[in-house]
């Protein structure tokens, strides 16, 4: 697989810099505290997702990658910045030609059951703004270490797309700052729609862990307009905001 390359990613208005191996791209970014800048590693040893779960990323196997963007929209609205990010992702990845790529919420990347992918966002207050700090991470090569440490599912980029990952990034990255920027101009209400349109649990009967360890059960129905998830239930319409999703099944 090609190696990764500064100047071969192409992403305007961001500083990009490589490192072949480091602990978080988005832990380095935000010690640094700098914004417009593109990370990206061939290796991370401390990489995590959601809810503090390890972020494996194993070299050549996959592309790893955060950018740092100072963000001006109120703090009660950064929670949906991982569902505007996710839709400059999914839309980037299908017009390479992965049109099955969609989104399960709140912040992952699926091809049918299987993950392709996952973003997380981090922030801290920068005045004037807030620095929001976007990692992204891509499967690209099968690796069957993954699936077993997951243990679930795993999809890779190469059996739907065929691209250069330093041109997978640029691609990502340029499409997710468009996202960002329609974001911070009017929130999540112009990507809502599109994010709706690609949700991989659109309809169907999901069952889902609330913080306080509960399972509740109701039809997925869309996003409020905070991003949080609208859940049809016996007691009535529920958003849900700090819960996961742990199985979908058609309504």
């Amino acid at each position: 697989m090609e190696a990764l390359d500064a100047a071969a990613i192409d992403v305007p208005g961001m500083r990009i810099r490589v490192l072949g191996r480091c602990t978080s791209t988005n832990e380095l970014l935000l010690a640094e505290g700098d914004a417009d800048v593109l990370l990206a590693a061939e290796e991370q040893t401390a990489g995590r997702g959601r809810r503090g779960r390890r972020w494996r990323s194993a070299p050549g196997k996959g592309v790893t990658f955060s950018m740092a963007k100072l963000v001006q929209r109120p703090l009660r609205e950064l929670g949906a910045l991982s569902l505007a990010a996710g839709v400059g992702v999914a839309r980037a990845l299908r017009a390479l030609g992965a049109t099955e790529v969609a989104l399960k919420w709140p912040n992952d990347l699926v091809v049918g059951d299987a993950k392709l992918g996952g973003i997380l966002v981090q922030t801290r207050r920068q005045p004037p703004g807030v620095l929001a700090v976007i990692g992204i991470g891509i499967n690209c090569r099968h690796d069957g270490a993954l699936g077993e440490r997951l243990r679930r599912p795993v999809a890779a980029l190469e059996d739907y797309a065929s691209v250069d990952r330093n041109r997978l990034i640029g691609a990502v990255a340029g499409s997710v700052l468009h996202a960002i920027a329609l974001f911070e101009a009017r929130g999540l209400e112009p990507l809502r729609a599109d994010w709706e349109s690609m949700h991989a649990h659109a309809g169907a009967r999901l069952r889902v862990r609330l913080v306080n360890g509960r399972v509740l059960t109701g039809i997925a129905q869309g996003l409020s307009s905070d991003g949080a998830l609208r859940l049809q239930t016996g007691s009535g319409l529920q958003a849900l905001a700090g819960e996961r999703v742990i199985s979908a099944r058609p309504a």
